[in-house]
């Protein structure tokens, strides 16, 4: 499909039914997509969004989702750009007025991926405990973070434990993490707000497919980075999501929704996206 089928009505791209919105979002794929790194893509979209007024800008990106609903590819791809700043920025000011005009001027699409609800877990009083690194006292901050950035992982047990942001912020960066360490971060119960802050900093794990899940899979995760990440599943994710009856109703519903718009197509390989 060319460039300029973006934002139209019909075209070769199967899927369910028409677009609701003729949106020119074409401009939008084509810049985010001209950007190799997700990161990059993420912060370009950021600025996209703060460059001019919201009004303009909640129409065109919900017509993206629409487009991604229905399975249009180029679409699907930038959408992971969009998730993960959504993820990121869920308790902004924008995402908030974001949802509030989404839901003022029935924008399904972009909707379904900011409906908020509560948990017990976001009143939780957090564990500051420092995890005993075996050395006889107690490890200061600094210290902690010198042993997360340090290129073995003979501390990795204690650090995955450690409650301080910036031990997990320096832990995340290591090149020596691997996927399941961040799958152990992801599945803590309960899930600690900082802790998950942090994590939504990091778009290349968030994307991950065992990341990913664990993440929505976790009832204590906030509902700003469980719901985003609901929109890059597979069928077969959302089947699973919608069968999970320790998550909350409202991100059940979320991914019902997407499952019955959603084409029996492939998913994003996003981890080409890294």
């Amino acid at each position: 499909m060319g460039p300029g089928a973006l934002g139209q009505i019909g075209g070769s791209t199967p899927h369910r039914g028409k677009l609701r919105y003729v949106t020119d979002f074409g401009p939008l794929v084509r810049s985010v997509l001209a950007i190799q790194e997700l990161s990059l893509r993420r912060d370009w979209l950021c600025s996209y969004v703060g460059s001019q007024p919201l009004a303009g800008r909640a129409i065109v990106l919900n017509g993206l989702c629409e487009a991604a609903e229905c399975g249009e590819p180029r679409a699907r791809e930038a959408l992971v750009a969009l998730v993960v700043l959504l993820a990121r920025d869920g308790q902004s000011p924008w995402v908030v007025e974001l949802r509030e005009r989404a839901t003022r001027e029935c924008l399904s699409s972009i909707g379904r991926l900011l409906r908020h609800y509560p948990l017990e877990s976001e009143t939780i009083t957090e564990d500051t405990t420092v995890p005993d690194y075996g050395v006889g006292r107690e490890l200061t901050l600094g210290e902690r973070r010198s042993l997360a950035r340090r290129p073995h992982r003979a501390a990795f047990d204690k650090l995955l434990m450690d409650p301080h942001p910036l031990v997990l912020e320096q832990l995340l960066g290591n090149p020596r993490l691997t996927e399941l360490d961040v799958v152990r971060i992801a599945a803590r119960r309960p899930a600690h707000p900082s802790t998950m802050r942090q994590l939504s900093t990091f778009s290349g794990w968030l994307v991950r497919t065992r990341v990913r899940l664990t993440l929505i899979h976790n009832p204590g995760a906030p509902c700003t980075l469980v719901v985003p990440l609901i929109a890059l599943c597979t069928r077969q994710e959302l089947r699973e999501i919608v069968q999970d009856p320790t998550l909350h109703p409202v991100a059940r519903s979320v991914a019902n929704e997407l499952f019955e718009r959603r084409p029996p197509l492939g998913p994003v390989d996003s981890a080409e996206l890294q």
